[in-house]
């Protein structure tokens, strides 16, 4: 269908009654399709080219995220890690605090506070008080035998001298009879050694569960002697192999 261009009052004032080109009151040219071809073409590029922007500034956020989302969680894994290697060293701390507590419980009930320590005590206490007993009972029937030898040499009637051979025979029986003082004193002294040597063994359990004889070594202080004036040169009775020591022969020389 033609179309019909309506001419404005400019153009009749201007151009008056000149004739129209002819083809414009007609159908639109091809030029016309062209050209909005062309526009058609340039906005879509424009388009294009505007979404590829944004796409690529979204592309571009997205990826810096990423990767500080990437060394967020490397920090995190990092602290994880060292979380339990802490983890690990606390419950072995745990553990060996655990077991020496054990360790003292056991001696705590028997030994320092328990039965035993009651025991070692009266067992040494038995040790002194019978050890003094038979010494002053020796030493009265060595007393003896010396006065009724001595008296025997002086006497002549077989009657006081049969009596006193049987005193003295009595005091060397007494003498015997004060010798097994040995006897139950090892007894006493052995029941001390085995609480001793039950005591020595759980502490060396406690001292293994902190690493050993060394590592308690490591933090022992230093000995120092506070002793003063004469107490600091009593270091006897001497033992087998001690050092330090004045022997006999030492004290001999020094007469000589």
């Amino acid at each position: 269908m033609p179309v019909h261009r309506r001419r404005f009052r400019i153009e009749e004032a201007i151009i008056g009654d000149i004739a129209m080109p002819p083809g414009v009151d007609g159908e639109i040219g091809p030029l016309h399709h062209e050209i909005m071809t062309e526009l058609r073409a340039i906005r879509a590029q424009m388009a294009a080219r505007g979404n590829k922007a944004a796409t690529n500034a979204i592309g571009d956020s997205v990826t810096h995220e990423v990767a500080e989302a990437q060394a967020l969680l490397e920090t995190y894994r990092a602290q994880i890690e060292q979380c339990e290697k802490l983890k690990v060293e606390l419950d072995l701390i745990y553990d060996a605090i655990s077991r020496t507590k054990r360790e003292i419980a056991v001696l705590h009930g028997k030994s320092f506070n328990g039965e035993e320590m009651a025991k070692v005590n009266g067992e040494l206490g038995a040790v002194v008080g019978g050890t003094e007993e038979a010494t002053q009972q020796i030493l009265e029937a060595a007393e003896t035998i010396d006065n009724a030898a001595a008296a025997l040499s002086g006497v002549t009637s077989p009657d006081q001298q049969k009596l006193l051979g049987e005193e003295i025979q009595e005091r060397v029986v007494s003498i015997f009879e004060a010798c097994n003082f040995q006897d139950l004193t090892g007894q006493r002294i052995k029941k001390v050694m085995t609480t001793m040597k039950f005591i020595e063994n759980h502490i060396t359990v406690m001292m293994d569960i902190w690493g050993g004889v060394d590592a308690i070594k490591a933090h022992a202080p230093a000995i120092v002697d506070t002793r003063e004036g004469d107490a600091r040169l009593l270091n006897g009775p001497k033992a087998e192999g001690d050092v330090g020591h004045a022997s006999q022969d030492d004290i001999d020389a020094l007469f000589d």
